[in-house]
């Protein structure tokens, strides 16, 4: 074959390729122009919005606020006790979701009759719709009539009901663990998934060198769902610290602020006191930090991709 043949070839297949990627282009160009549209113009309008001032009632209220709507965010009296709701809600639910998740997946991993009736019974509380959740909760918790505390006081575990969600004291911790009851069988089924993937040599082998329970989970079972945790953890410390619905159906950030977090105050913010400007700046700072957690669960993702090529 001459020089001129190989030419030829090379021109046709980087016209093909350039072709191809025109046709490429052209198909994921709706779902480009969707994610902006969803994501990146309201994103983009946030930033604008946080830099100026901004009243959903009152149009005199107008003009640009450079820093001062974060100067007011930041000296708000709540924004502090905020700050530290939301980090004690998203660690301890991640923590209790994860911790149930994957004691629940390894005893579905084993041998027993009727595992697969009791992974459909697990992932049941997944199914429920968020709302339903927290009302049902909410009226299974009532002082008053709630099932909860007419049998903790029948069973005499309990001297007198207790107000879980209307005590300050009780309202944090109430919360957490219906969100973990809701959410950790998201866990069970992605580490049971992972488990399931791990082969049976590597254990068998393990046994065989007389490797205990806790060896074989914290020397094989732990490290082979690395990823797998990295992925889940992160994704449901992003999905729990956003959360609204949650805590708005069961306590709305109360009783005196106990289980007000950051996108409650954003709520306030935007659709009580109507300042869209403060809203947008608080926004932005959690976008901000969601962005910190991203740059390190991608540093993470590179280091386990390194290890594994190795």
């Amino acid at each position: 074959m001459n020089d001129f043949n190989k030419l030829e070839i090379n021109k046709a297949i980087s016209s093909r390729n350039k072709k191809d990627k025109r046709i490429a282009l052209i198909m994921i160009l709706p779902a480009l122009i969707f994610i902006i549209a969803l994501i990146g113009y309201p994103l983009f309008k946030i930033v604008i919005d946080s830099f100026l001032k901004l009243n959903l009632v009152n149009v005199e209220v107008k003009g640009f606020a450079g820093i001062d709507n974060f100067k007011n965010v930041i000296s708000d009296e709540h924004f502090i006790q905020s700050v530290k709701n939301t980090i004690t809600w998203t660690a301890f639910s991640v923590l209790g979701e994860y911790l149930l998740g994957m004691i629940t997946a390894i005893l579905l991993n084993q041998n027993i009759k009727g595992k697969i009736i009791f992974r459909t019974l697990i992932f049941t509380p997944w199914l429920v719709p968020i709302m339903v959740a927290g009302m049902t909760w909410s009226w299974m918790l009532d002082p008053n009539f709630g099932i909860i505390n007419y049998l903790l006081t029948h069973l005499h575990i309990l001297k007198s009901p207790i107000d879980f969600i209307g005590n300050s004291r009780y309202a944090m911790g109430t919360v957490i663990f219906v969100n973990i009851w809701r959410s950790f069988p998201y866990y069970t089924i992605t580490f049971l998934a992972g488990m399931q993937s791990i082969p049976n040599e590597i254990i068998e082998a393990a046994s065989i060198d007389g490797a205990g329970f806790f060896k074989t989970l914290f020397k094989i079972i732990l490290p082979q769902l690395r990823t797998v945790t990295l992925v889940i953890v992160f994704m449901h410390i992003i999905w729990t610290s956003i959360n609204f619905d949650f805590i708005w159906i069961m306590t709305q950030g109360g009783p005196n602020y106990a289980t007000m977090t950051l996108p409650i105050m954003i709520y306030r913010y935007s659709m009580q006191l109507f300042d869209v400007g403060a809203a947008s700046s608080l926004s932005l700072m959690m976008f901000l930090i969601m962005l910190i957690f991203f740059v390190f669960y991608y540093r993470e993702r590179i280091k386990i991709n390194e290890d594994k090529n190795y």
